[in-house]
């Protein structure tokens, strides 16, 4: 563990007087039920099963609320239709498990010989306490064992049982859900199993590992310095990584990327490739930053380091630093691309197929960083944008028509100032210096602070005094799996103040969440 780490999580909680900041009561929403979404259904196979294995294309949709999936899981639902799919996948993923040697060490923690050899038992017990992240009660361990026996006298073979059994244990909603409910309907404590299992989707985005789930059989996550020791080591653990990535896959909606859609014959550097490419480049780079023991949130909007391979580089018209992969890149203010807001992750996905928005881009700022409401425009509003012409050449000029129609205007003042200050990239992420023959104007103004190109604009949105609070308010609905509730707003602002103090420190921002009653207790039954 990093001697850095505890030291950092303390001074957290202390003022600016030197006392430390006391944490706010909570009235904590009230329980639920949250499905695994996609990512965490695969996460959780792999490590079940094994890495070896073809993962399910299709299951049930992943919803979206608020921005984020881990919150739409909370009211996601399984239709008929994911119920089979669901069925035919855990099918399918045990044969394969079953079928390799390599795998069959990862699932079975002994390799049983006949009905009669404890060892049956002993290995439906551990798959069931790591798939269901809680030990199975008798009464539960016996239903398997049964279904197991009944299925191996029908047909001779003790791998189809097991097939039949292990099927069984990843079809129920013990694993397809994570019940997060406490100890008592009135309101209380979670469990220490439902602590682990929060605890390791929110820091690993995956199923607790044996360490946690005997720290949780041996009731230490429910005191301060049990529940603080696991934390500081998993985000010690590399998985700290893949947890990251997650959390910033929903929140920047990265996963988009994988469809992106742009026509070719407008944008020569677009590709199939390029989606996935834009999404690492941004993974890679707040990997780096934002777990490192100092990792500034706000860096991650303004800093000129970025990682990028060949294909990127190309897009950028910079030198591809590794002929075969990614590699760092240091990023010339002369040519403007800085921070978040100019790797073509945002740029490309908040564009059209055939141009940029400058709309998107804006959206994208005020909602997803800065947590500002957007009022949804008119039914009938009429968002069409005028051609180019020679007396309206840049995007700026043929918008200003919804600067002047007061239906349009109240949406995009909030968001156009700041997406016309990137629009000396286009709709891949490709720096121009003119449209249509015109000098592209990057000047705007957000809350009363001005720039002039898109590389000071990232300087004045990481000193925006929103950009942290709204970044731990989305981390805490990310824990949690819901919106900030009435009882919970105290919390969300202690957080947002405890952020600052620890200079938006990613990991000190994480560590506080996890240690907060918010984060540790659920509501009375609605």
């Amino acid at each position: 563990m990093s001697p850095v780490l505890p030291l950092l999580l303390a001074c957290a909680q202390v003022g600016d007087s030197g006392l430390a900041r006391p944490v706010p009561e909570v009235v904590p929403a009230a329980p639920a039920l949250r499905r695994l979404t996609e990512a965490q259904y695969h996460s959780a196979i792999r490590d079940l099963l094994g890495p070896d294995l073809v993962l399910p294309s299709r299951l049930e949709p992943d919803v979206q609320v608020e921005g984020l999936l881990s919150v739409g899981a909370s009211v996601a639902m399984v239709s008929p239709w994911g119920v089979e799919r669901y069925e035919q996948a855990a099918l399918d993923l045990v044969e394969q498990a079953l079928e390799s040697p390599d795998n069959r060490v990862v699932m079975l923690s002994c390799e049983p010989s006949e009905l009669d050899d404890p060892c049956l038992e002993r290995a439906l017990d551990e798959f069931g306490l790591r798939a269901w992240r809680r030990r199975l009660t008798e009464a539960e361990l016996d239903r398997i064992l049964g279904l197991v026996e009944g299925i191996t006298l029908d047909s001779g073979e003790l791998d189809i049982g097991l097939l039949y059994g292990l099927g069984a244990l990843l079809q129920s909603p013990h694993f397809l859900y994570r019940s997060e409910h406490g100890l008592d309907p009135a309101g209380a404590a979670l469990t220490d199993y439902e602590l682990a299992t929060r605890l390791s989707f929110l820091l690993w985005n995956a199923i607790p590992d044996q360490e946690l789930l005997l720290a949780a059989e041996a009731g230490e996550l429910s005191t301060d310095e049990g529940l603080e020791v696991q934390a500081l080591r998993m985000l010690e653990d590399e998985r700290a990584g893949q947890g990251l990535r997650n959390l910033l896959t929903e929140l920047y909606t990265l996963y988009e990327l994988d469809d992106l859609d742009k026509d070719p014959l407008v944008f020569t550097h677009a590709s199939a490739e390029l989606g996935p490419a834009a999404r690492e480049e941004t993974l890679l780079v707040a990997e780096q930053l934002l777990l490192d023991e100092d990792g500034d949130y706000r860096r991650l909007i303004s800093q000129n380091r970025s990682f990028v391979d060949p294909r990127l580089a190309a897009l950028y018209g910079i030198p591809a630093p590794d002929p075969e992969g990614f590699g760092q890149v240091w990023l010339d203010p002369d040519q403007g691309r800085r921070g978040l807001l100019g790797q073509a992750s945002v740029l490309a996905q908040f564009s059209h197929a055939t141009s940029s928005s400058a709309t998107l881009r804006g959206k994208f700022i005020r909602s997803v960083l800065l947590c500002h409401e957007i009022p949804a425009p008119p039914g009938d509003v009429d968002t069409t944008i005028p051609e180019a012409d020679s007396t309206s050449p840049t995007l700026r000029d043929r918008i200003a028509v919804h600067m002047e129609n007061p239906s349009c205007s109240g949406c995009h003042l909030l968001t156009d100032p700041m997406g016309l200050a990137l629009e000396n990239f286009d709709g891949v992420g490709r720096w121009r210096d003119s449209e249509n023959g015109a000098t592209i104007d990057a000047s705007g103004e957000l809350d009363g602070e001005t720039w002039q190109t898109p590389w000071e604009l990232p300087e004045v949105l990481a000193e925006h005094p929103d950009l942290g609070p709204c970044f731990s308010e989305n981390v805490y609905r990310y824990a949690v799996g819901h919106s900030l509730q009435s009882g919970e707003e105290e919390l969300g602002e202690w957080l947002a103040v405890e952020f600052e103090i620890a200079d938006y420190s990613y990991r000190s921002l994480v560590l506080e969440t996890v240690m907060s009653p918010g984060f540790r207790n659920v509501g009375a039954y609605e």
